[in-house]
């Protein structure tokens, strides 16, 4: 692969991976189990789910631990096991792209509200991501993504703490509802501004209430930030099946088509989240002229 900076650096568009939980899911994840458990017990699977992104024509791909972290991990009585889980993550995505895209460190936040809405102060949060960082970077991540984030505060204690161990590309990512607001109330301008100021080197959107909530995002992120702009959206809103399970109303054909009017926003890094699939990324990447 192309060294990313020079890459990002020259406005070339980037094709990133889609969902990970939900191909687990369809693979037949138990309810109750954390998806980042499989790095351990379930390795093929990951491996498999990495490769499908990759023949789809991902440039690269995300770990498999999004909930990596020992609060989220804790949960899932893998508290013990942080730094493993995450060095496993990406040697799984290393092993499964073979040098045909690039890993890129998934770190979610940690599920817990910052000070002063909750008890989580920035000491404790940058010890909770500099122990999962430092997985990921000795797995052999390519850049690192802090991604589904809802405050500056929290991606800004995990951002800081990549600065510190790393030189390499860090994109930072919010999800937001249909007016460009996070659940805590931030503004989409104000998230470029404040992660560009901390050494981001792409700042965007993904998940939240799918592309709709994508596109006005990338429309205030564009009067807050020079950097490339990432939009990686939900494949719709999920409504529940006879089966109980999750059916998701964007079609492969449908995002592609979304992923045009992003790249007319200024999106210059394009994927997928929840919801979407393989299916979904191919149908980007032939839309956009990158496969």
């Amino acid at each position: 692969m192309d060294n990313l900076r020079t890459v990002l650096a020259s406005g070339d568009l980037i094709i990133g991976d889609g969902a990970f939980g939900t191909l687990c899911q369809e693979r037949g994840l138990p309810a109750g189990v954390m998806p980042e458990a499989w790095n351990e017990s379930q390795p093929n699977d990951v491996i498999a789910i990495h490769r499908a992104y990759v023949e789809a024509g991902a440039h690269y791909v995300t770990t498999n631990t999004f909930g990596g972290s020992r609060t989220r991990l804790t949960e899932g009585g893998l508290g013990d096991r942080v730094f493993e889980i995450n060095r496993i993550g990406a040697e799984l995505a290393r092993q499964a792209t073979d040098g045909r895209a690039w890993v890129a460190g998934s770190v979610g936040p940690t599920g817990r509200l910052m000070e002063p809405y909750g008890d989580l102060s920035a000491t404790e949060a940058q010890e909770i991501f500099e122990e999962q960082i430092s997985g990921l970077l000795a797995g052999g991540v390519d850049l690192l993504v802090i991604e589904t984030h809802h405050d500056t505060g929290e991606a800004g204690a995990a951002l800081q703490v990549a600065r510190q161990q790393t030189d390499l590309p860090i994109f930072c990512t919010f999800a937001f509802n249909p007016k460009g607001r996070t659940m805590m109330g931030l503004r989409a301008s104000q998230a470029a501004t404040e992660m560009g100021a901390l050494g981001a080197d792409a700042v965007g959107a993904n998940c939240g209430d799918g592309p709709a909530a994508i596109a006005a995002a990338l429309e205030q992120m564009q009067e807050g930030t020079t950097l490339p702009l990432v939009a990686k959206s939900n494949a719709g809103i999920p409504q529940m099946g006879p089966d109980g399970q999750a059916l998701w109303d964007v079609t492969p054909e449908q995002l592609a088509e979304y992923a045009r009017e992003f790249v007319n926003l200024g999106a210059r890094i394009i994927g997928g989240c929840c919801g979407s699939s393989p299916t979904h990324i191919a149908a980007i990447a032939a839309a956009l002229g990158r496969r």
